[in-house]
């Protein structure tokens, strides 16, 4: 065969992007299984992580193991009809009997997603934990939002005030006034971010508040 003619040229590059395409496709169906195990372990490390029940998984001899145990003992999810919108709510049930209510948050930040959960304790409104994570915020700004500095200062928050009125929790540039059950410490250059998180914590919390509410008149 005469390689230097264009018939040659063309039935080679063809067969090329033939051969990568089918290594590819094989390639995804295979890793396809593990890449959706993963979403999944890390969505429950994360809703354990809200309510301070995943800190030995990195110690754990099999960590994906200890996330299924964990997560089976501790949480079980079920979904709620607020406005004719079906919502996801996980419930946390801890060896002192206590529950915690888990909401899932999804949001928008500076250069794409940002989202999370948030754990409220059986009053509504204190906050047990928080923890979020981002696809492309800055590193070293808006990325801030993953580290303990910034998702541990809303342990204990209120997101009613004393009137009873849903005020969700402020993320304040510049800081948080001393002694608020309300505010936290924005992020130092990362203040898109941080109104990010404060508008999509108080967004999707808000969707839950009637629910909430009638649980707490029939208790």
């Amino acid at each position: 065969m005469d390689t230097n003619n264009n018939f040659y040229t063309i039935a080679y590059a063809t067969l090329m992007v033939i051969v990568v395409a089918v290594i590819l496709a094989l390639a995804s169906s295979l890793l396809k299984e593990r890449q959706e195990r993963n979403v999944e372990l890390e969505r429950k490390q994360m809703v354990l992580r809200s309510v301070h029940l995943a800190g030995k998984a990195n110690d754990a001899e099999d960590k994906d193991s200890y996330i299924e145990q964990q997560y089976a003992k501790y949480i079980t999810d079920s979904s709620i009809i607020e406005n004719g919108k079906e919502l996801i709510l996980y419930i946390c049930k801890l060896d002192n009997n206590k529950k915690q209510y888990i909401i899932p948050l999804k949001g928008s930040g500076l250069w794409g997603p940002v989202w999370g959960y948030i754990s409220l304790k059986d009053d509504y409104n204190t906050i047990a934990g928080a923890v979020f994570d981002h696809k492309s915020e800055t590193p070293g700004l808006g990325a801030e939002i993953t580290t303990p500095a910034f998702y541990k200062q809303f342990t204990d928050k209120q997101i009613f005030d004393n009137s009873g009125k849903y005020v969700s929790v402020q993320v304040v540039k510049g800081g948080a006034a001393p002694g608020s059950k309300h505010q936290v410490d924005a992020i130092s250059g990362g203040t898109i971010t941080s109104e990010a998180v404060e508008e999509m914590i108080s967004r999707n919390v808000n969707e839950y508040l009637n629910f909430f509410k009638s649980n707490l008149e029939n208790n």
